[in-house]
């Protein structure tokens, strides 16, 4: 994969300064899994005292879209990406460090040879699962990611 994790960093800074500020951090990558971790924090709680819906959302969003954005990069093609679903299942109180860790890398890189290969969209389902400091699981994020190959400008 040819995303490191400061590059990624970085990026979020600049187009994601809420992922930023909230302290959402890629803490690895490779061409098969991506994890993303986020602490429980006054700027990141809700009412009850637990990690906002929102922000495990975008922890889990950011470990399937780094991926897909470091298989684009390394097709080395202009490729579109956009969501366009996501589904989200909760199971337990999420306090403490949260990692949302996504195993979908071999699925993404089919999808985009695909794409490249038919000239069409194509979409794929990528499942992010979070865990606490403890290993149990609180949330499970599903997104489907829409890819497809821009023409070329002129």
């Amino acid at each position: 994969m040819s995303l490191s994790i400061r590059k990624i960093t970085f990026f979020t800074f600049l187009k994601l300064p809420s992922v930023f500020w909230l302290g959402i951090r890629v803490k690895s990558i490779d061409h098969q899994s991506c994890s993303v971790a986020v602490r429980h924090r006054w700027i990141t709680q809700n009412p009850f005292k637990s990690l906002f819906w929102a922000v495990q959302g975008m922890a889990a969003e950011l470990s399937t879209g780094a991926m897909v954005m470091s298989c684009i990069r390394a097709s080395k093609k202009n490729v579109s990406m956009l969501v366009a679903n996501n589904k989200a299942t909760f199971y337990k109180k999420a306090t403490g460090k949260i990692t949302f860790t996504c195993n979908d890398g071999k699925l993404i890189e089919q999808t985009i040879k695909d794409a490249l290969l038919s000239g069409e969209g194509k979409t794929c389902w990528m499942k992010s699962e979070g865990f606490n400091e403890d290993g149990i699981l609180v949330s499970v994020f599903e997104f489907e990611w829409t890819l497809k190959v821009k023409p070329p400008s002129s």
